[in-house]
């Protein structure tokens, strides 16, 4: 396990008093170690964990060929571009039961989504691009024995149209998810496309939380002069259950040495990591700091960045530490750029970090190079298809109004300078996030 010091010496340009946001993900990274325990859960439980093992999957998907759509099923080298093709309809193939007639040339058979393509057919037009009628016959059953003939227009397919093939999805033998995928709503219905039930996956991450200050009021408290209500529990508990934490709410705790050290005790002794807010900016009461100092390796920074300059990070024990700035903005912003993607590496997950969109600015943005900016802005959609975005107006570290506004954060790197309306600025989407 790597001290804060050693971490620090291996990152090039690491200043304490003036980190780049880049260089506190690089930290990040070589600070944070995955869990290593597992279980098994049933696949209604599974949802947003992370497997801790590869997925094979025991069955083709789909289990042979089959028809894309309703229509009708032939032997596609009969195709011509120049002509028309005349097929008689010989039977019906439903889904879920193998048709098992022999089709010859000029022959057809009607088909349902899904069916199982009888043998020797490898192509399906959809039934509302045919034209149908009646083979003409003679003799007195006449009604009773007139065959449907179809007729496929000229140029409109080419062999192996709408058909789904044996394993196009997967084969059998072959990965279906590997070790380190989140599961996602699509993944669940991939692996109970397979018939699995039960999943290998990593234990939950144990997140311990509390805010710190005297001025804080928690929910029911009565209103007192120079205090504000704890927002920020209660954000920083929505994005840990967004993740699939377990967390350990601890409530607001005050800035009382021995209160702090018990906090800070229990919970490194319960939680893989510790997020704290408030107490590690200049000038603040220094009793969490000096806590933070005496039982643990942690290093205290000045990011440059806006808003949520303030910030500790280290380990009391073997618990991870979070100590994030005490405004409600700042936190969310410090949250999503630093200990969102160090959890989920906490979790197992091996997935890359979202893309920043591009969009192009509805305004004139005042930005100094020298910090990384995150400024909360609502993207939309421009007649022509591009998207563009605004910011929701006060941008300041205490005004959650303007966050609820938001569907993303306008991300202005550390060496860009100021916008002009119509440039493109990158953006970090808060879907499935806050």
């Amino acid at each position: 396990m790597k001290s804060i010091a050693s971490i620090a010496a291996e990152l090039e340009g690491y200043d304490p008093q003036a980190l780049s946001a880049s260089n506190v993900n690089a930290f990040l990274s070589r600070l944070i170690e995955p869990v290593t325990d597992h279980e098994v859960v049933g696949i209604f439980q599974a949802l947003g964990r992370v497997l801790s093992e590869d997925m094979t999957s025991p069955i083709s998907v789909p289990a042979h060929d089959n028809s894309a759509m309703d229509g009708y099923a032939f032997d596609g080298v009969q195709l011509s571009a120049q002509a028309p093709l005349t097929l008689v309809v010989v039977g019906t193939a439903l889904a879920g039961k193998a048709w098992s007639g022999i089709v010859k040339s000029g022959e057809c058979v009607k088909i349902m989504t899904g069916a199982i393509m009888p043998p020797g057919l490898n192509t399906v037009v959809p039934q509302e691009f045919v034209t149908r009628h009646m083979e003409p016959t003679t003799g007195a059953t006449e009604a009773a024995t007139k065959p449907e003939v179809i007729v496929v227009p000229a140029g409109l397919l080419t062999i192996g149209d709408n058909r789904r093939q044996l394993g196009e999805d997967l084969l059998a033998g072959h990965p279906a998810l590997q070790k380190g995928e989140l599961l996602t709503p699509a993944a669940l219905g991939l692996l109970a496309s397979l018939g699995i039930e039960m999943l290998p996956v990593w234990r939950k991450l144990r997140v311990a939380y509390f805010s710190t200050g005297d001025e804080i009021l928690s929910l029911g408290e009565p209103p007192r002069e120079g205090a504000v209500y704890d927002s920020n529990r209660y954000t920083v508990f929505g994005l840990l259950t967004r993740l699939g934490c377990e967390v350990i709410d601890m409530g607001v705790v005050r800035d009382e040495p021995a209160l702090l050290e018990a906090a800070f005790i229990r919970a490194a002794g319960e939680a893989d990591a510790i997020i704290t807010s408030g107490g590690v900016s200049v000038g603040e009461a220094d009793y969490t700091k000096a806590m933070m100092k005496k039982l643990g390796d942690v290093a205290f920074w000045k990011i440059a960045m806006r808003p949520g300059r303030p910030m500790a990070v280290g380990r009391i024990g073997k618990s991870v530490l979070f100590g994030l700035p005490g405004n409600p903005v700042a936190v969310m912003v410090t949250f999503l750029a630093f200990v969102r993607p160090a959890l989920l590496k906490m979790m197992g997950s091996t997935a890359d970090s979202p893309p920043l969109l591009k969009a192009r600015s509805l305004e004139a943005l005042r930005k100094k190079p020298g910090r990384t900016e995150y400024q909360r802005g609502t993207v939309t959609t421009a007649p022509d298809g591009s998207l563009r975005v605004r910011t929701t107006g006060n941008q300041g570290s205490g005004v959650l109004s303007s966050m609820v506004r938001a569907n993303g954060l306008i991300v202005l790197h550390h060496s860009q300078g100021n916008v002009t309306v119509g440039d493109e600025v990158d953006v970090m989407m808060f879907d499935g996030v806050i």
